[in-house]
């Protein structure tokens, strides 16, 4: 990853994201730490499951895991 992404997340630290995966699976939470491998921890995340079941929690998301992620504030 470039130091420019870097850069761009280390600016999103506390903020609001959305985050889409494979599979249809979307998580809303706060950014509260990342590495340079863009392994990301979510905080206060609520998954919004296909059967609409939220699921509310702190979670640990490698990198290559995530298709989109979006500052929402």
């Amino acid at each position: 990853m470039s130091k420019v992404h870097l850069l761009e997340l280390k600016k999103s630290m506390g903020k609001k994201l959305s985050l889409k995966f494979n599979g249809g699976r979307h998580i809303h939470g706060l950014l509260w730490g990342f590495d340079p491998f863009m392994n990301l921890v979510i905080v206060g995340s609520v998954e919004m499951a296909a059967s609409g079941q939220q699921n509310k929690r702190m979670v640990g998301i490698q990198g290559n895991r995530s298709i989109m992620l979006e500052v929402l504030e």
